[in-house]
């Protein structure tokens, strides 16, 4: 994995992985059942069509539900050795593959569960993983305190596999900052950072882009805000989407991919159809003007991190 001059466009599994997500849109595209094999069937589906169409990251997380261990699968069965695979430590799974479950991940930042999860991980996905994240540090996290935790994160990096973290909530910005000066025996711990980032909460970018000044790999998630500029784009992303003859989202994924501190960026979607659309960003040039009044678009980081916060799982 190497620093881009061009972001890619990567596949997450979080909307495939497990039978309920907080993306909105994702209904109609899923399996009208959504057990196991019907979701390993849909998963393998958008990962071919990723593939053939020349997609060369993957990236999953513990508290994907089974997205490992369907990545896994696929991965065996396929038979490719050319693809990055990226995967999150920090949240667990514990929905039950239910779609009415009262919690469906619990998240603890501790050695154990590092522990505990990135033998998870490597048990399905061996050396398969290149980056192996934080899942969702917050500038509250007790990782920023615990020694022993950063000790076992920089022995990680030592072996050669890529130490990074993602980013959530109103302080985005503060967390990148802190978390890349972590330091032990004199190496930085961190060399990857995976934040949110979108035209309506584009807070963390000047932070990001210095991180990617720095050598460190900058990835782009949630670039659609879990489904809200696709279900209802606003107008700017509406008129755009309609001018240039693709859908919402690929004008929203355009204006990730135009963003220059960008190595990758990350497309979230439930089915072929989706994926397809998405990957009309690639067919977006965005002129600076329209790059502008996208932008304009921004929310406080408070109202947009509140607004999320109360999107229902379906």
């Amino acid at each position: 994995m190497t620093v881009a001059d061009k972001p890619e466009i990567a596949v997450g599994l979080a909307a495939l992985g497990r039978p309920a997500y907080i993306n909105l849109g994702r209904e109609g595209a899923l399996p009208g059942n959504r057990d196991v094999a019907s979701m390993r069937a849909a998963t393998w589906e958008v990962l071919d069509a990723a593939y053939a169409a020349g997609v060369r990251w993957v990236d999953v997380a513990r508290s994907y539900g089974r997205s490992e261990e369907f990545l896994s699968g696929w991965l065996a069965e396929r038979g490719h050795t050319d693809l990055t695979v990226s995967s999150k430590w920090g949240y667990a799974y514990v929905g039950g593959w239910r779609l009415d479950a009262e919690v469906h991940e619990e998240k603890e930042h501790s050695l154990a569960r590092f522990e505990q999860q990135w033998a998870e991980s490597t048990a399905l996905l061996d050396s398969r993983i290149s980056l192996y994240q934080v899942h969702s540090l917050t500038i509250d996290s007790p990782l920023f305190t615990d020694g022993a935790l950063l000790d076992r994160l920089a022995a990680l990096a030592a072996t050669g596999v890529r130490v990074g973290f993602s980013t959530s909530g109103p302080a985005q910005a503060e967390t990148v900052r802190r978390a890349f000066e972590l330091e032990r025996s004199g190496q930085r711990v961190f060399t990857a950072v995976q934040s949110t980032w979108n035209v309506l909460e584009p807070s963390v970018g000047e932070v990001l882009a210095e991180a990617r000044a720095a050598g460190n790999l900058v990835v782009l998630k949630e670039t659609l805000a879990n489904g809200r500029l696709v279900a209802e784009p606003p107008e700017p992303v509406a008129e755009l989407a309609a001018a240039r003859g693709v859908t919402p989202d690929a004008v929203a994924l355009a204006a990730a991919l135009a963003q220059p501190f960008a190595d990758a960026v990350l497309a979230g979607p439930a089915s072929v159809a989706q994926l397809e659309s998405n990957l009309g960003a690639a067919t977006v040039p965005l002129e600076d003007a329209e790059l502008a009044r996208l932008l304009a678009l921004r929310e406080a980081p408070a109202d947009y991190w509140a607004h999320r916060s109360r999107l229902e799982w379906n």
